[in-house]
């Protein structure tokens, strides 16, 4: 079975390289980032995870914990952590899971579940789909899915935005138009009534068609 938006992260136990953890314990109240990677020691995600290093106190304003995923083992995730320091500037300071059994990579569908063997061995090329990011809500229920191709760094400032835009509208009745940054107008959608945004906006919204609505950010 394919995963879904809204479908439950599947939990799991693993060793990363701050110790052993539950997933789903470890998400706690929190949002979560998890991101994969094909391999260690490969150039494009070096940078990636430098990056996301240096926008961790972002993430943390967010309530949001950040983990990453490698195939390989937690030793070489330990030592890749001081090339991507020394290379990006940043150290990073949250936890990498060690899948060398491909268990997690199989239970968030980014190697078929029949795949077979173990990390060892493995190529970036055999492990191509692995370039994984979802974003995981405190129900555990999964926000948001993307996967890039391994050619392509991931633009994890985007992910920063998407994760501004599903937060704001988990907590309100609106949707984010494209391209929305945090204090732009938002979207007030069909499903609330003109009676409804009269009340529930008294500082009035400006009405582009009957379907499109727009009003200042909640706060």
């Amino acid at each position: 079975m394919s995963l879904r938006i809204n479908d439950t992260a599947p939990n799991f136990t693993a060793q990363t390289t701050q110790g052993k953890l539950n997933f789903h314990d470890w998400i706690g109240d929190s949002w979560a980032i998890l991101f994969s990677h094909p391999k260690d020691f490969t150039p494009v995600c070096t940078t990636e995870l430098g990056y996301m290093a240096g926008l961790q106190p972002e993430f943390d304003k967010r309530n949001t914990k950040i983990i990453g995923l490698s195939v390989d083992a937690v030793g070489n995730h330990e030592k890749w952590a001081k090339d991507i320091e020394e290379t990006q500037g940043h150290f990073p300071k949250y936890p990498m899971i060690g899948d060398t059994d491909l268990n997690v990579a199989k239970l968030y569908d980014m190697l078929p579940a029949d795949e077979g063997g173990s990390a060892e061995g493995r190529t970036p090329a055999n492990n191509a789909t692995v370039r994984s990011v979802f974003i995981i809500g405190p129900d555990k229920k999964i926000k948001l899915m993307m996967t890039y191709p391994m050619t392509t760094g991931r633009n994890f400032d985007e992910i920063l935005r998407a994760l501004d835009s599903i937060q704001l509208t988990s907590s309100h009745q609106v949707a984010t138009p494209v391209n929305w940054r945090q204090g732009e107008d938002v979207i007030i959608p069909p499903s609330v009534s003109d009676e409804d945004a009269k009340k529930k906006y008294p500082q009035g919204y400006r009405t582009l068609k009957p379907y499109l609505r727009l009003v200042e950010q909640p706060k």
